[in-house]
């Protein structure tokens, strides 16, 4: 319809680094009882009801996340991560996202300023749109509903 503006369809993508396979078992003390899978289907909920599309990868393989990050150039709109130990570490992953113009949103289950001095520091925060630390896995959805805020403003 004229003078009505289309509805534009983002495509989100989720990256989780290394070790985040094991939400769940890993140290629920420290992480919580729910899954990767468990994540990714409530963040999945929350991106298509909105009438979004989400894309979801895993890897303990920085160079996979780098390569993920790369494709995102092309048509993804927002990348929801957590670089798990590669924040602390990867000049490489940081590089890949000041080489990307979308939102980025860093996200860390634990408050990894209550840990150990070396987990202090994240490469990504720099190039970070926004960052959620210690709020649990609810952390992703609170990261997903503040893309979904931006994308509806920018659409308004």
């Amino acid at each position: 319809m004229a003078g009505i503006p289309e509805t534009i369809v983002a495509n989100i993508l989720l990256l989780n680094g290394p070790n985040l396979n094991l939400l769940g078992t890993r140290e629920p003390d420290v992480y919580g009882h729910e899954t990767l899978s468990d994540v990714e289907a409530s963040v999945r909920d929350l991106i298509e009801s909105a009438g979004h599309t989400l894309r979801a990868e895993q890897s303990n393989r920085e160079y996979e996340l780098i390569d993920w990050v790369h494709e995102a150039r092309d048509g993804i709109t927002a990348i929801i991560v957590n670089p798990g130990a590669f924040t602390h570490t990867s000049i490489a992953l940081l590089d890949a996202f000041n080489a990307y113009e979308g939102l980025v949103f860093e996200v860390h289950v634990s408050n990894v300023h209550k840990r150990e001095a070396f987990r202090h520091h994240s490469y990504i925060s720099g190039r970070a749109d926004g960052i959620i630390v210690g709020c649990g896995v609810q952390g992703y959805e609170l990261a997903a509903r503040r893309i979904l805020t931006l994308l509806a403003l920018a659409d308004g």
